[in-house]
């Protein structure tokens, strides 16, 4: 059985009763980062073999990894932080699962792809999420010029040391968007800042942004 764990995302209580159950009950735990992982087990006193798998060990390691879950093994793969197979590796392993007809089982929790829906204040009934935005200006503004006439809501990953640019393309690209940064989420610092592409490109102006953001795209509601 391979278990898909969900991990908190940012604040450490985040995390369920049936996760911390189930990582106790595994006889090896799969992570992208496995000294940030340790902490967390550490943190609720598991003490389980950790190994790394990640972009780009994964193919090397799930032939091993099918092995040891065909013997009967009980295996939890976590992610970096909230629910593993969303932008990250996972995906890889549950697809080979699944072609050698081991059981997958999700042990829900935090995602900050919801999290910041949910409070974002834009329409929730419809959403698109893409993962991370490129790096280039052109692919983001391909991208952004794509999405111009839709009515769903469009959520990204972006890192903190490009969201300035990001914003200044969109204020170039979809200036009518609602658009929201959802930062640090769920931690000390969360903050979520909305408005149009060019009332946030004056906010940012003289901040420097840090932490993990969630971009939201939206029609004004």
């Amino acid at each position: 059985m391979l278990y898909l764990v969900a991990t908190p995302i940012g604040n450490i209580k985040d995390i369920s009763y049936r996760a911390i159950e189930t990582l106790k009950e595994s006889d090896l735990v799969l992570a992208e980062d496995t000294r940030r992982s340790g902490q967390l087990l550490n943190h609720y006193n598991i003490k389980k073999k950790i190994i790394s798998y990640n972009d780009f060990n994964k193919e090397k390691k799930t032939k091993d990894i099918l092995i040891s879950l065909k013997k009967g093994y009980i295996i939890s793969l976590v992610s970096d932080s909230g629910t593993p197979g969303i932008s990250d590796p996972g995906f890889y392993l549950v697809r080979e699962c699944i072609k050698h007809d081991i059981k997958v089982s999700p042990i829900p929790g935090a995602n900050s792809v919801i999290s910041a829906l949910v409070c974002s204040g834009l329409a929730t009934d419809r959403f698109i999420f893409y993962g991370f935005l490129p790096k280039k200006k052109s692919q983001k503004t391909n991208i952004f010029q794509k999405i111009k006439q839709k009515k769903e809501t469009c959520i990204f990953f972006e890192s903190p040391h490009r969201i300035k640019k990001t914003i200044s393309i969109l204020s170039e690209t979809l200036p009518e968007k609602k658009i929201i940064i959802a930062r640090e989420l769920t931690k000390k610092f969360e903050e979520f800042i909305r408005g149009s592409p060019e009332e946030i490109d004056k906010i940012l102006e003289k901040r420097k942004i840090k932490g993990e953001i969630v971009l939201l795209i939206g029609r004004k509601v």
